[in-house]
């Protein structure tokens, strides 16, 4: 349950980043009654705070709170997967302080009064902000449009059938049309259902030897070249919810330079690893879509570096072990990754990408895209904030995951970086315990 926290904290001696500003200096933040009151270089410089409580951040990064933009939870409906109690508990570990949910619910969030339940649910038992996302269609059927602007109303930030692509594309374009009315965002899935059915894997050398369906990878390319045009034809908002293929991205980037309001997102996942990382049928590496080629793989780091890719997402997607220690292509796809989410991109910046560069892809880039006002460091901000240690080196265990699932495709893996301490309207959520 969150809660603004009233009276003062002071961070000091903080490497200070927020990219929505340009923002990149030693200094020091105030919080006062759970907003941030001031930020600069020589804040306490020139006399010890006089407040409750100090936090010395010993040259740490201090940066606004994630943004996670495309997380699936199983409440209503599935709540032995996971809840939104238990999702934030480990979005707060992660160092996400709002979760952007999708509506792959039961009963499915296309209507108002379920966009309600949502947010109250939320207000009463989780720790970081949760934002609906609402169906684009009812039931997630794909053939009959939600109210979207009732929907917008009750609180739901963009439109979307989560990991379903819309078959046809005349429901589509009305949707779009009816989006672009109230200036709606509409989120698409980038599969072509009839190619991708019954598959597993992505199609190719790697998926023959393994005696897998596989589909290929130009089924993605497909979807985003309808989705754009119809986009330009409705002048509605369309951001693509995650792409993986270096196909897509080329579409994506002609797009934007003809100015069309297109941006998309990326997978933690699909940054960090390739086909061949399926090894011997390891099923919590099953996604959707499939993990590519390593050439694609590339094409997304650089996507990231370049700009075109707008967004860093976990694509947190819980899932029992019932459903995932079967057959690999039996098993259902989805990993969690709001508690790695933070340590892939940083991966990034060890390769080479700047830190404020990468912290805007989970930060500045989603408030911006779904009209949020956190994201920032701002003056009369939320304090909705990370404390981050980019070098401290671990190794993931998904029994010590605080999801209620443990599915994560990065069991195992050593990452460089993760989050210390986060704050959601000035109170801690999480603390690291130390070593």
């Amino acid at each position: 349950m969150i809660s603004s926290r009233s009276g003062r904290i002071a961070f000091r001696n903080a490497r200070l980043i927020d990219p929505a500003n340009g923002l990149d200096v030693k200094g020091g933040l105030l919080v006062e009654n759970g907003r941030i009151a001031d930020i600069g270089p020589r804040l306490f410089n020139d006399a010890e705070p006089g407040d409750p409580e100090v936090i010395n951040c010993h040259g740490l990064v201090l940066a606004p709170g994630l943004i996670d933009a495309r997380v699936f939870t199983g409440e209503p409906g599935a709540e032995h997967r996971e809840s939104l109690e238990s999702a934030s508990a480990a979005a707060a570990a992660g160092g996400v302080t709002s979760m952007i949910v999708m509506p792959n619910t039961d009963p499915v969030i296309d209507e108002p009064s379920l966009v309600d339940f949502l947010l109250r649910r939320a207000a009463a038992t989780a720790r970081v902000r949760v934002l609906p996302c609402a169906a684009l269609t009812r039931g997630l059927l794909g053939e009959t449009m939600t109210e979207i602007g009732l929907l917008q109303e009750a609180g739901a930030v963009a439109f979307t059938d989560g990991d379903r692509s819309i078959a046809n594309a005349r429901v589509l374009r009305r949707a779009m049309s009816y989006a672009a009315t109230f200036n709606a965002l509409v989120i698409s899935h980038a599969e072509d259902p009839e190619l991708v059915k019954d598959t597993s894997a992505t199609e190719g050398e790697f998926a023959t030897r393994l005696g897998l369906p596989a589909a290929p990878a130009m089924a993605e390319v497909l979807m985003v070249e309808r989705d754009i045009r119809l986009a330009e034809l409705t002048g509605a908002r369309l951001h693509i919810g995650q792409v993986s293929t270096r196909a897509s991205l080329e579409v994506i980037a002609a797009a934007k330079a003809r100015g069309l309001p297109i941006t998309c997102g990326v997978s933690a996942h699909h940054l960090m690893l390739n086909e061949l990382d399926v090894g011997a049928y390891l099923t919590f590496r099953k996604v959707r879509p499939p993990l590519r080629a390593e050439a694609d793989r590339a094409a997304m780091i650089e996507g990231v570096a370049s700009g075109v890719i707008d967004v860093i997402v976990s694509s947190h997607e819980p899932q029992g072990a019932d459903t995932k220690r079967q057959p690999f292509a039996s098993a259902a796809a989805g990993t969690v990754g709001l508690e790695t989410l933070l340590p892939a991109a940083l991966s990034l910046v060890h390769g080479g990408q700047s830190l404020p560069h990468v912290l805007s892809a989970l930060t500045a880039a989603p408030a911006r895209i779904f009209g949020l006002a956190g994201g920032t460091l701002s003056k009369g901000a939320a304090a909705d904030l990370v404390l981050l240690d980019e070098g401290e080196p671990f190794v993931v265990d998904a029994e010590q995951l605080a999801s209620r699932a443990h599915n994560t495709a990065f069991d195992g893996h050593r990452f460089q970086g993760r989050a210390v301490r986060t704050f959601v309207g000035g109170e801690c959520v999480f603390e690291r315990a130390a070593n």
